[in-house]
């Protein structure tokens, strides 16, 4: 039966392609992706898939009931697009003025729309139930997966699997990892307050600019001194604003960034440490500040059984070089809220393209498409093959 079904995947390759190919060229940033998530209704529609569109948002998840008793196996993919200018130069160069899809989603959704016909197709022969879930907004926290879970995505299911295209890990690889497997996305803003005034009569001043300098410079300590050297963290000022005259002594700067980590315990330390560097330099500088601290997506943290599994399944997917333990990524997923509801494991499908590769959000990102086929015929091997473990 497997084989019977990576032989269709196969055969449905072009269709792949052409999907994803349409979804490049029209592309929908977070929480705006009406279009795409009719696109998706449609096509489940035209085939007699049962479908629920505005699941949680824009969401929409499809069931397909097997002939045969067995688990329900969820498999997500997401399909928002970046508010990126496409950069590229290739026919299927994004229409959109200001929004490409540079992180993949476009091929994800791709994957499982055709994956999903073929189980159609299969259905009777096939055990259990299996649920697609097409998340919107996960650029962009608050994120789709978290509202999707509460009105019901997830209700009823045992497992769950999903993938990312990867442009810098090879072609042919499957990639995993158990436990933490990308990180927590953290952000944090402060604005310093200081006294402004003339430039030519600085010591009339609090210089904005020169303690938040001072901030920037404290804050690459926390993770060289405060974090356990074997545990990994991020700590990134993103953006410095002080725009004021070339003679005036600044009043106030905005500062922003992100905080990375895989476990809760060295995401609580860097918030409390992010306050009291602050809070110091504030003291010890004679100025004042505010400070917020925004806690995004958690750790996609794999478990056991299912990664394993996955790594084990995956060796038998044929066209793959290679199965190996995967790096943590510093990226954030919110695919992390439906592990930490259901098991379930995450795993990277390696794309680098031939030519020149480009990082995930570029503006001339891109990937290898037939990468989506490996990602089709993985998923499909632990959607199938899960119903055999106890």
């Amino acid at each position: 039966m497997l084989q019977k079904l990576f032989a269709a995947l196969e055969e449905s390759y072009p269709e792949m392609v052409e999907i994803r190919r349409y979804l490049h060229q029209n592309p929908e940033p977070s929480f705006m992706e009406t279009k795409t998530a009719e696109f998706i209704r449609s096509y489940y529609e035209e085939l007699g898939i049962e479908v629920r569109s505005g699941v949680g948002g824009n969401g929409v998840v499809a069931t397909i009931h097997g002939g045969k008793p067995g688990k329900t196996v969820a498999l997500r993919a997401d399909f928002d697009a970046l508010p990126i200018q496409d950069q590229k130069d290739v026919p299927y160069k994004s229409t959109v003025p200001n929004a490409t899809h540079a992180c993949g989603h476009d091929g994800h959704t791709a994957t499982l729309l055709v994956l999903a016909k073929r189980l159609n197709e299969m259905r009777q022969s096939l055990p259990g139930i299996y649920v697609m879930i097409h998340q919107h907004a996960e650029e962009l926290a608050p994120g789709g997966a978290k509202p999707m879970i509460e009105a019901g995505a997830l209700d009823g299911v045992d497992v769950i699997f999903g993938t990312h295209l990867w442009s810098t890990i090879p072609y042919g690889r499957i990639e995993t990892r158990v436990g933490p497997i990308m990180a927590a996305a953290d952000q944090f803003a402060v604005k310093v307050k200081g006294y402004g005034g003339h430039g030519a009569y600085p010591h009339q001043t609090k210089d904005a600019i020169v303690i938040a300098s001072q901030l920037v410079t404290n804050l690459q300590q926390l993770v060289s001194r405060r974090v356990d050297p074997l545990e990994s963290a991020v700590v990134t000022v993103a953006s410095f604003v002080a725009e004021n005259p070339f003679n005036i002594i600044a009043d106030e700067v905005a500062l922003t960034g992100t905080v990375r980590s895989f476990t809760e315990s060295t995401r609580a330390l860097l918030e409390k440490e992010l306050e009291r560097v602050i809070e110091g330099t504030s003291l010890a500088t004679d100025s004042s500040h505010e400070f917020e601290f925004i806690r995004g997506y958690p750790a996609v943290v794999n478990h056991e059984k299912e990664a394993l599994f996955v790594q084990e399944v995956a060796r038998e997917v044929p066209g793959l070089t290679g199965v190996y333990d995967a790096i943590p990524q510093m990226g954030g997923e919110d695919f992390a809220y439906f592990l930490e509801e259901v098991p379930g494991a995450f795993f990277f499908t390696g794309a680098m393209p031939d030519g020149d590769v480009y990082p995930h959000h570029h503006p001339k990102f891109d990937f290898k498409e037939e990468a989506m086929l490996n990602a089709a015929r993985t998923l499909a091997a632990a959607a199938v093959r899960v119903h055999e473990v106890n």
